[in-house]
């Protein structure tokens, strides 16, 4: 993959003023934090915990083994992994490499799958199923390898599209880990901190609690995917001391009532974020978590943490607003109350998509967000979005594709899917539909087994189904989805 590329002046700006270094890459990190605190704890999985220097060992073990695979410095890796050490071992692995992770995300099936390692090229496709035993079978990688450039490459991360139309976001080490080493100091982690995610590792959000642990040389805390009983069992066992989590992860673990019945007591941290979490919620975690600082952020796979509120911030603040921006970041409020933002945490355009590239940023060089907000006092709210997406528990998904193949369906005349709300998940799918002459409305059951048939992920399915006489158009045809209503809000 070519090196994302920026102005000389942005190059020179970011690097005098520390947003970027260039000693900033994995591989750096990972030989520092080695050195210097060799038998510190970096992974805690499954009761096993990892020091710093064995996890080195293993890295360049499995570096080797993918090098033994053909795969060198630029070339993508899809990887589709749980929240394991295999899956830090592997993304390491990789950069040390100068390799490219390109992550697939758990619930993805055939369809979205194909069109992931088609429009990315990857040249291995890591899955669980992956006989892990071959690479770490292989001698360690010779030191005189060479070395990553921060400039180069080393994540590819698909936003909201898959089979409708691919974006992929590529980040090179500068952007991501510059923001997450000013990030780290922001949420005031230190070598001591225990960072439990509860968020997949595949996300953005979920690489960022990773980048901020390994900044600083935190150790890191597993869950291998989200369950409410086993996060609290989790943070009482482990005693993390900060929780990267979504709303629908907290809303689930306090109505299940795992507040009261497990010990929370050693969370210092907790950052709320992947969708706009609702106020009373916020409020509610602060009261339940006394001796914890509940703060917001919001981000986006182009730029990752573009705002969020600190530590010392009061709940009200908290409860309320997305924050103030990351260090170095510049955010203005277009005169549509578009959120737009440039700085050193952005990206510089998707790959192989000129023209959504070309539509995401102003003529004068912002990127557009998509996301509505106020500012608050130098703080921000983020009040919805102007994009087609549905956010459903921090997971944004494009329905295009969903909806052509509704569109296909032998008693469908035409579909839209656009979201309706959800209190704990924020928003589901609902599907509008309008049929064929002579043809009977499908149920939603009906509907859902034909997607799954199509290889469609459980997260994109339509969760509500809707049948109306005809679909609101514009004079060229295309549907207004501003003017689907519920029946019980028409």
């Amino acid at each position: 993959m070519d090196r994302p590329r920026y102005s000389e002046q942005e190059e020179r700006e970011y690097l005098a003023r520390g947003y970027w270094r260039d000693d900033d890459t994995l591989w750096h990190w990972l030989q520092r934090h080695a050195a210097e605190r060799p038998q510190a704890p970096a992974v805690v999985a499954g009761g096993a915990t990892l020091t710093w220097n064995a996890l080195q060992a293993r890295v360049l073990r499995v570096a080797q083994g993918l090098k033994d695979k053909g795969i060198g410095a630029g070339d993508v890796v899809a990887v589709q992994l749980p929240n394991t050490p295999e899956f830090l071992l592997v993304h390491l692995a990789l950069a040390r490499l100068g390799a490219v992770m390109c992550t697939v995300h758990m619930p993805y099936r055939g369809a979205e799958i194909e069109a992931i390692l088609a429009h990315s090229g990857a040249k291995l496709f890591f899955t669980s199923a992956y006989p892990f035993s071959e690479l770490e079978a292989a001698a360690p990688l010779p030191a005189e390898h060479p070395a990553p450039d921060a400039r180069d490459a080393f994540l590819l991360l698909y936003t909201s599209g898959t089979t409708a139309s691919p974006k992929a976001v590529p980040h090179p080490y500068r952007t991501l880990l510059g923001n997450s080493r000013m990030g780290s100091r922001e949420h005031r982690l230190t070598e001591r901190s225990r960072i439990l995610c509860a968020a997949p590792l595949s996300h953005l959000y979920g690489l960022y609690s990773l980048h901020c642990a390994w900044a600083v040389g935190a150790c890191t805390v597993l869950l291998p995917a989200y369950k409410p009983d086993e996060l609290a069992q989790l943070v009482e066992r482990e005693r993390p001391t900060a929780l990267w989590a979504g709303p629908a992860h907290m809303a689930a673990c306090r109505n299940a009532g795992l507040f009261e019945r497990h010990d929370w007591s050693s969370l210092e941290l907790a950052i709320v974020s992947g969708s706009i979490p609702p106020a009373p919620l916020m409020r509610e975690l602060a009261a339940r978590l006394p001796g914890c600082a509940v703060t917001q952020l919001w981000g986006m796979t182009e730029l990752q943490a573009g705002l969020y509120t600190r530590p010392s911030d009061p709940p009200g603040l908290s409860a309320t607003n997305a924050g103030r921006p990351s260090p170095g970041t510049e955010v203005r409020i277009s005169a549509d109350g578009e959120l737009q933002v440039r700085g050193p945490l952005t990206f510089c355009g998707y790959c192989k998509n000129d023209e959504a590239t070309r539509a995401a940023f102003s003529p004068d060089g912002w990127f557009r967000t998509g996301d509505l907000a106020e500012e608050r006092g130098g703080n921000y709210a983020i009040t919805g979005r102007s994009k087609d997406i549905i956010n459903r528990g921090g997971v944004k998904f494009n329905p295009a594709d969903v909806e052509a193949l509704l569109d296909a369906h032998p008693q469908i005349q035409q579909s839209a899917i656009v979201p309706m709300p959800d209190p704990v998940l924020g928003e589901k799918a609902c599907a509008y539909i309008t049929l064929r002459p002579g043809c009977a409305a499908p149920s939603l059951d009906e509907l859902v087994s034909y997607l799954v048939a199509k290889e469609i992920a459980k997260n994109k399915l339509p969760e509500r189904l809707v049948v109306i006489a005809e679909m609101p158009l514009t004079p060229t045809r295309k549907i207004m989805k501003g003017r689907l209503r519920l029946p019980e809000e028409a």
